[in-house]
């Protein structure tokens, strides 16, 4: 079977997947919606998930449905807790008595950031006896990430349920931040798997991506912005670098998908969208988008939804 082939069997694959998980929890999600909005502590809401639910499975989707619908992500909550220490007795008493106070906080004011979300999932697995632990690392969601050191700014979650260690991010899960949060549940980001996440989630500790193949931080570092979700890692023949060169370029930017893209591309460099015509053979999708010097950011779209970004230099 030729290399494409595989591709598109797999991404059918996800999609089949994500539909049979779907039908799979609607008894969970059905239940969560006549849950309070609001809970005192984590035991409190522990306590409601094991009255209704027996499996881990369905413990766990319940406490990332209940989170993703009634929490939302604000970013003054940084400003809430002090994280300076005189030393490290100090840090460990320190963060154990923040990490308490965040979790309630989170579940009282229905407002977090990452930590929240991150840290109040591993309380109630650890209340149910779910092994878990939290993941800190780096994440790519605009044009100024693209070729940025590494940075640790943001913590999701690995969870073991029947014997499988799976990725969470509960943040994500909730909606969008774009100056302000954006209510948008799903569930892309329950369970994902490994090979779509690390397109923009990478950890400080490479083992927690949960992938047999190598991928150095400055290959995370480099690659565009994906910004369709089961578009996976090697997709993109060219440009495979979010840096294009403009010094290099002769006129047009070649692109070249090992996909097959039925919908409309269109592109823009921060003003008018423009489309341009596509040719497809044998599941490879190519196209060109004009150079415009003095440029700096490159924005792809697929149907009018954003698709790829890139930096020009």
């Amino acid at each position: 079977m030729s290399k494409t082939a595989t591709l598109l069997l797999y991404v059918l694959f996800l999609q089949v997947f994500y539909c049979a998980t779907a039908q799979d929890y609607q008894h969970v999600d059905a239940v969560i919606q006549l849950y309070p909005e609001r809970f005192d502590t984590p035991e409190d809401l522990s306590r409601f998930i094991s009255r209704d639910f027996e499996t881990d499975d369905d413990k766990v989707r319940a406490m990332y449905s209940w989170m993703i619908k009634n929490i939302a992500y604000d970013p003054d909550e940084y400003k809430m807790f002090n994280f300076k220490f005189k030393n490290y007795r100090e840090r460990n008493q320190k963060e154990e008595k923040t990490r308490k106070s965040i979790i309630e906080r989170t579940l009282q004011k229905g407002v977090a950031v990452c930590e929240g979300y991150a840290m109040l999932l591993e309380r109630l697995c650890e209340l149910q006896g779910i092994p878990n632990y939290l993941v800190r690392g780096d994440i790519k969601t605009n044009f100024d990430d693209i070729g940025r050191p590494f940075r640790t700014v943001h913590m999701w979650n690995v969870i073991v349920i029947d014997g499988r260690s799976f990725l969470f991010d509960a943040t994500w899960g909730a909606g969008k931040y774009r100056d302000k949060f954006i209510k948008e549940p799903n569930y892309f980001y329950y369970k994902t798997p490994p090979e779509l996440l690390i397109k923009n989630h990478y950890p400080a500790q490479y083992e927690d991506a949960l992938l047999n193949e190598q991928l150095s931080r400055e290959l995370f570092a480099a690659w565009p912005l994906i910004l369709v979700d089961q578009m996976p890692l090697d997709a993109i023949e060219t440009p495979a670098s979010g840096i294009i060169d403009s010094q290099a370029v002769m006129g047009d930017i070649m692109f070249s998908l090992k996909i097959p893209i039925t919908t409309q591309i269109s592109y823009s460099y921060g003003f008018e969208k423009m489309v341009v015509s596509s040719e497809e053979i044998n599941g490879m999708t190519t196209f060109k988008v004009p150079l415009e010097l003095g440029q700096r950011q490159l924005l792809i779209y697929f149907d009018d939804k954003p698709a790829l970004g890139y930096k020009i230099k």
